[in-house]
This record gives structure tokens, C-alpha cells and sequence, in this order.
């Protein structure tokens, strides 16, 4: 009989996560809160806005001495990048700093939508792979941009769910169906939008790899609990996923068939 609880680890090159929920470090209250809800959610690797932490010891406390490197595999993001060089440059610093080839790549299009920049997104990818960096890539659901990222050599595509912190959950879950039948070879992560346990559940049972939240736990009004629901939810939508759910049907179909009662059989 097959293990009902066996399941696969989420593979980013050479990266092997257990978790499938990818949890990012910003707008909490304070560090200690960031490093419990960190622990509370099962999360195996944690984003860094590099632009936005303290990196020198000498400035005082910093974000990083609260993330413990033997849990935890940091993932440098160069959130904040609004064209490709600065997001290159910001990913050179990152893997300085924190000696590791992983990198979050976004090339944000405005500040008011902060939607990823298709363009500058798919240059500043092709020179990141070309430097060997293992480049996770925030993009749009555009399916075809999707496949273009995946042919650069991306180790993982991450469509938004929705607008970054927007709460909207998944927007457009046939164009997430459509990313997973076109991009080969690499995880889909859906990254960005996430509101409530709900949403992480509802992306996983679209059958993605993995999600990537971190305003939806953050901003709750009890981080902490919304951070053992996320968990909860990431790992009850995947085991749904791997289950198949049941064809939806326009008529009731009995739990308990009438297939074999004996004819005039009624309650006792």
C-alpha cells in the first residue's frame, strides 16, 4: 500500500526543500515576531529584501542574526529594482554577502502596481544565468513569458497569484494551469497575492510546487497563528492535489448507493 503521507522534496537546483511553503521576512513587528513566524510556519527557506537589511554588524542589529542558516536556506530577492542592472547588481551584492547562488529576481514595472517588467525581467534573467546564479524569477501569469523565463535557464518560474500583498489570492487559476502544461523542467511557485489559508490551499490543489507569501502572514492581525495556518494549508492542498479530487457533477450522486438492497427494505 502506498504511504499516504509520502511526497516528494520541492527541488531549486541543487536546493532540496522539504517545506513547500517559501516565507519572505518583511513588515513584521519586530525581529523576534519575523524569527517565530519563521518556526511556525515550516518554512525551510525565507526571503531578504538585500536592499532593504541591515548587512554591516558594525550598524547595529540586523534581520540576518535572527535567521538561522543551519534551518533555514536564504533566498536574497532584489525587491525594490525597477530596471535590470539594479537588479543585477543588487544579486552580485547578495551572493557577496551571503555566499549563496540562489537569488529571487524582480524587475518591478511601477510603483504603484509593482507588476513585474516583462522586458527587464527576461534581460536581467539571461545575465544571471550567464553568471551562474540559480535565478527564482517573480513574473506575470503570461504563460508565454513563463516558457521564454524557463528557456533562459530560470531553476524556478513564479507567477503572481496577484498584485504583491493585494490578498486577492489566485486570480487567473487557468493561466497557472496553462504555465504548469507549458513550462518543462522547472518548478511553478506561486508567488505574490496570497491573502488567507484559503488561497495557499487553493493554489496547491492547482497542483504548483510551492508558494511564496510573506504580507499575508505578516500584516495578519495574529501573525503567529496565520503562520500554522499557511503551513496547514500549503500541506493540506498538496496532499489534496496528490489525492484527485472528484469529478464535479450537476446531480447528486448517494454516498451510500442503492445498488444491491433487497426490494421493500425500509429503516427498522
Amino acid at each position: 500500500m502506498t504511504d499516504p503521507l509520502h511526497d516528494t522534496t520541492l527541488k531549486i537546483g541543487d536546493v532540496e526543500l522539504r517545506s513547500r511553503l517559501l516565507v519572505g521576512t518583511g513588515k513584521y513587528a519586530s525581529f523576534e515576531e519575523t524569527e517565530r513566524a519563521l518556526e511556525l510556519s515550516g518554512t525551510d527557506c525565507v526571503t531578504v529584501a538585500v536592499r532593504r537589511v541591515n548587512l554591516d554588524a558594525a550598524k547595529g542589529p540586523s534581520l540576518l542574526d535572527h535567521i538561522d542558516r543551519s534551518k533555514y536556506h536564504v533566498l536574497p530577492n532584489t525587491a525594490g529594482c525597477f530596471d535590470a542592472a539594479s537588479a543585477i547588481r543588487t544579486a552580485e551584492l547578495a551572493r557577496d554577502v551571503l555566499d549563496t547562488p540562489l537569488v529571487k529576481l524582480e524587475v518591478l514595472g511601477d510603483k504603484q502596481t509593482l507588476l513585474p517588467d516583462p522586458i527587464g525581467t527576461l534581460e536581467a534573467a539571461k545575465e544571471l544565468v550567464s553568471q551562474g546564479f540559480h535565478v527564482m524569477v517573480y513574473c506575470s501569469d503570461d504563460p508565454r513569458m513563463c516558457v521564454h523565463l524557463a528557456e533562459a535557464g530560470v531553476k524556478s518560474v513564479m507567477p503572481a497569484g496577484s498584485p504583491i500583498g493585494s490578498g486577492q489570492g489566485v486570480l487567473n487559476p487557468n493561466a497557472i494551469r496553462i504555465i504548469q502544461e507549458l513550462v518543462q523542467g522547472v518548478p511553478v511557485i506561486v508567488d505574490a497575492g496570497v491573502g488567507t489559508a484559503s488561497d495557499v490551499a487553493a493554489a496547491m490543489e492547482l497542483g504548483v510546487e510551492g508558494v511564496l507569501l510573506n504580507t499575508a502572514v505578516a500584516s495578519a492581525r495574529e501573525p503567529l497563528r496565520m503562520a500554522v495556518a499557511m503551513k496547514l494549508a500549503c500541506e493540506a492542498g498538496r496532499h489534496a492535489f496528490l489525492s484527485g479530487r472528484i469529478p464535479k457533477k450537476l446531480y447528486a450522486n448517494a454516498s451510500s448507493p442503492l445498488e444491491g438492497v433487497i426490494a421493500g427494505a425500509g429503516p427498522s
